[in-house]
């Protein structure tokens, strides 16, 4: 038998700030795993790009850095920080 196409393309990658924002914060994995109640491998999973938050999880990152999600979390790769405070190469 063969197996039908959904005819969906695949879901573009997720990017994030996580590890700028642990980094920030001065927070381990585990830190950080440990005050949104999941496993610290979930953190390394999502930094890396290998896991896409539910909707439960995105919020309570959200909530726990103080953040909207549209800033942990975009379908498009964030411009690095130096570029936004010192401008691009010249």
């Amino acid at each position: 038998m063969v197996a039908k196409s959904s005819g969906r393309s695949p879901a573009p990658p997720l990017h994030n700030r996580l590890p700028v924002l642990r980094a920030e914060r001065g927070l381990s994995r585990q830190e950080l795993a440990a005050a949104i109640d999941v496993n610290y491998q979930t953190i390394g999973y999502l930094e890396r790009g290998e896991y896409a938050p539910s909707l439960d999880l995105a919020l309570r990152l959200s909530e726990f850095f103080g953040l909207p999600i549209e800033a942990i979390f975009s379908r498009t790769p964030f411009t690095p920080l130096s570029e936004k405070v010192y401008g691009g190469p010249s």
